[in-house]
């Protein structure tokens, strides 16, 4: 029995339970509704599936090419807004921005979200919304570059935090949110050998003070996917990182060790847990989603579930 066999209960495999999607992204369990909620990016809607009746429906369409989602303690979706080049927050059915400029200008196209613990949202800010045609509109970088931002629970501005990544896409804290992983995607649409396809890891860290200000250091490549690019990624209550990659999903120690791969037909674009005691994975893959039951949680479950 290999490390990864431990984590994926009795043997199991991932089995398609929604279908119908044509670029599937930012996948988050509602707990609340028994339901996957997930981006159908180049369909411009979002999707979700009814773990209890078996059911796929569209939430909404015309979306303005939504991307990453998560949950907040209070139940609300944060989620990202390509075409909007906003991150929004929907609550009982009403969408409203959270974060919309930084320093006089819009962002790019903010792509995946976490909340920490003390409520800040974080996002990475790519170019792919306005740069990549189906997800999104075409557009200019207005403040010259892709960062990771931080807003502030307190004041709603958003602050850079991550300046010196290519490309940051999928992002998730360690359990102890001492460590952000950020993966650097800029090898995608880019020849063999060019850019970059890696994950990176910065400790979180507050400066003296109730109010200390909150830095990213110390950045190193924690692993580096060996087919396609970490697009989406989570972290489980052990602290592994669960990536995306072209041919399915890998498994990786906080310190960078591959403790192995779990095939996916299709190309994986993201990833959750979820289900009722939070121990099933979320395979959002080209055209649906997948299920696979696992033997862990996710590292927010006791906070968000899921």
């Amino acid at each position: 029995m290999t490390a990864l066999d431990e984590l994926v209960r009795d043997g199991a495999e991932p089995v398609k339970i929604a279908d119908g999607a044509t670029w599937s992204e930012g996948p988050c369990w509602i707990p609340e509704t028994s339901t996957v909620r997930w981006s159908d990016i180049h369909g411009d809607r979002i999707l979700q599936h009814d773990l209890l009746t078996g059911a796929t429906s569209v939430h909404r369409d015309g979306v303005e090419f939504t991307n990453g989602r998560t949950r907040r303690a209070d139940g609300a979706i944060v989620q990202c807004s390509h075409g909007l080049r906003r991150i929004e927050v929907e609550r009982d059915g009403v969408v409203e921005p959270l974060v919309e400029r930084w320093s006089g200008g819009r962002f790019n196209s903010p792509n995946d979200v976490v909340v920490a613990s003390d409520g800040a949202v974080w996002f990475t800010d790519p170019h792919y919304g306005i740069t990549v045609a189906g997800e999104g509109h075409p557009g200019e970088m207005e403040y010259g570059g892709c960062h990771v931002f931080r807003v502030d629970p307190e004041t709603g501005e958003a602050e850079p935090m991550i300046t010196d990544i290519a490309e940051p896409n999928g992002l998730a804290f360690s359990p102890d949110e001492s460590v952000l992983h950020v993966s650097d995607t800029s090898a995608v649409r880019r020849p063999v050998g060019v850019g970059e396809r890696r994950v990176v890891s910065y400790d979180v860290v507050r400066e003296q003070g109730e109010q200390g200000r909150i830095r990213c250091t110390g950045g190193r490549t924690l692993f580096e996917i060996p087919a396609g690019i970490p697009d989406g990624i989570r972290v489980d209550e052990a602290g592994r990182i669960w990536s995306s990659a072209a041919d399915g999903v890998h498994v990786y120690t906080d310190a960078g060790e591959h403790l192995g791969r779990i095939p996916v037909p299709e190309v994986v674009g993201n990833l959750c847990f979820g289900g009722a005691d939070g121990r099933e994975l979320f395979i959002a893959a080209t055209t649906g989603i997948y299920q696979l039951p696992v033997a862990v949680r996710d590292a927010t479950w006791s906070r968000i579930g899921g």
